[in-house]
């Protein structure tokens, strides 16, 4: 029952929190704390134990599975799995699940039992997601994040909590039906193709489907997660959530709310329908070039601090849309490094505007200025940070980027250079930032408080996270890289399979196909796929 005891352990925690409130507004702190902890404890023990025993080949794939029957009349089931692409993720969660209540100790003074039991409850959603195999399951989960998220911002957030709740709201809830539309459809193609009505995931996996339908389907699948990641044009709920929201509010939705949707993509929108997403994949690459530029361009026309770290989250998760896309080892590496450097990088540049915001009471960059003299540590730290933001080689961000470029280049050439360009617009809007609030003319007289331990070890910790990957991403790569490797031979096998079709079609004057340079990438790698599951593929 590990799998379930994830979820189970953060939910209880939020329920104990919410009671021990009536006693205490310091209990419900140590409550939620005590249970991410325990959380942390396990997932770090099954990630030394995945590190700690030899890979048998012909082994599953996954480190750990449960399946119980849920609803068995309409083939449900309680299926829980983890991977390593799920064990990073889940590790990802709790980290930030710490992080959030640690920076919300002095910050939330109101209904303190109730905001952890919203942030404990949006934590297991999240876990779930990352970890359900029954579609309908994940949909549950996906679901569940939804309504004590909106909470979070409509009560503990700033000026226009409301209308930001209700937009966030709005947007991913119509994303979500699109989504379970998409599920019931796979659900009854498989049903009439194999007599067998089941959301399990590993068998809805080769069900055969006409090439529009499985369009449709795809698209579903893709614009639920589009919203959440987000993607240019769906994006505009994010800025209004992010700058409303409170700071542990900004650090989950940044940190890891956006990344259920690249989650998505990777395990369910790619590998339920590999035909599609081959066939949309120019598109898709095209969207995540727009979101790297238009999200930088945006980033740098801000004068709300904080709405000007989350145009930065549309461009810098564009590079993992492109990754994703891309469908080529090195990219599928990148866009996973780019997703938990992400969640890192921006979510303590999220907790170090609350610090700011707490001490100045205003985020208008026009009436900062100044506040390296008065806060050396938290200049020093937000520097830190926004290099790190900008891909400043020796950092984790510099390794996704760099991997995600890479691989794009071997697959399209045309879209890699105006996504290299990002980098160079991430450049200004970064220092851009530091400039406007912690150098420049003195607007007023600053007598402030620096970082406390509390605050210098939170951060402390996050920005020697982000160095460990930048330094040493092996062990990450490792991780993750059976479920890349068999995300793209899978896609590969796709691509062959295509590429007979049209030798032995039915004009009898073709010869060979045209080579394109993602096809020939991937029958290049295709061969590799297998022994890549055994020893780890890396760049």
């Amino acid at each position: 029952m590990i799998l379930e005891w994830l979820i189970i352990i953060p939910v209880a925690g939020g329920l104990l929190a919410w009671v021990l409130s009536y006693w205490s507004s310091r209990w419900p702190r140590w409550s939620a704390l005590l249970a991410l902890a325990i959380d942390l404890a396990i997932i770090l023990k099954i990630w030394l134990e995945h590190f700690s025993r030899a890979t048998i080949p012909g082994q599953s794939a996954w480190l750990i599975e449960m399946d119980r029957a849920w609803i068995p009349q309409l083939g449900i089931s309680f299926h829980l799995a983890m991977d390593g692409l799920s064990l990073l993720l889940v590790l990802l969660t709790v980290f930030l699940g710490i992080v959030s209540v640690v920076c919300s100790w002095k910050e939330i003074q109101d209904r303190v039992g109730f905001f952890h039991f919203n942030l404990m409850m949006v934590l297991g959603g999240i876990v779930g997601v990352f970890l359900a195999l029954d579609l309908i399951l994940f949909y549950f989960f996906w679901e569940l994040m939804l309504v004590p998220m909106y909470f979070l911002i409509g009560i503990w957030g700033h000026e226009n909590r409301v209308y930001a709740a209700i937009k966030f709201f709005i947007f991913t809830q119509a994303g979500g039906l699109l989504m379970l539309l998409a599920i019931l459809g796979l659900y009854f193609i498989h049903g009439q193709n194999t007599g067998t009505y089941t959301f399990n995931y590993s068998e809805l996996l080769g069900t055969s489907i006409a090439a529009s339908t499985s369009m449709w389907l795809m698209l579903g699948f893709f614009i639920a997660f589009a919203v959440k990641l987000p993607v240019v044009p769906l994006h505009t709920w994010l800025p209004d959530a992010h700058t409303e929201a409170p700071t542990a509010g900004s650090v989950i939705l940044a940190g890891l709310l956006l990344k259920t949707g690249a989650y998505g993509l990777l395990r369910f929108a790619v590998p339920l329908f590999p035909e599609a997403a081959l066939a949309f994949a120019p598109v898709a690459m095209g969207l995540a070039v727009i979101s790297i530029i238009y999200g930088a361009v945006m980033a740098f026309a801000q004068t709300d601090i904080k709405r000007l770290v989350a145009y930065t989250s549309v461009s810098h998760l564009g590079f993992a849309l492109l990754g994703i896309f891309a469908l080529n080892t090195i990219s599928l590496q990148g866009a996973v490094m780019q997703m938990i450097c992400h969640g890192l990088g921006t979510g303590a540049l999220f907790v170090l505007v609350g610090m700011l915001q707490e001490r100045i009471h205003t985020r208008d960059l026009n009436q900062m200025g100044g506040l390296w003299s008065s806060v050396p540590r938290l200049g020093g730290t937000a520097l830190f940070f926004a290099v790190a933001s900008l891909g400043l080689p020796g950092l984790g961000n510099f390794v996704g980027e760099f991997l995600v470029l890479l691989g794009t280049y071997k697959t399209n050439v045309f879209l890699t250079v105006p996504a290299a360009l990002g980098l160079v617009l991430s450049v200004i809007y970064a220092l851009w930032l530091i400039q406007r609030a912690f150098y420049g003319p003195l607007q007023k007289v600053w007598r402030l408080p620096d970082l406390s331990v509390r605050e210098t070890a939170m951060t402390g910790v996050m920005a020697a996270g982000l160095l460990w990957l930048g330094l040493n991403p092996q062990p990450v790569l490792d991780t993750a890289s059976p479920v890349l490797s068999a995300l793209q031979k899978r896609v590969a096998t796709v691509q062959i399979g295509s590429s007979t079709v049209q030798c032995t079609g039915n004009d009898t004057t073709s010869t060979s196909p045209v080579p394109h340079p993602s096809r020939d990438v991937a029958l290049k790698t295709a061969p590799l796929a297998e022994e890549s599951e055994v020893k780890g593929d890396s760049p």
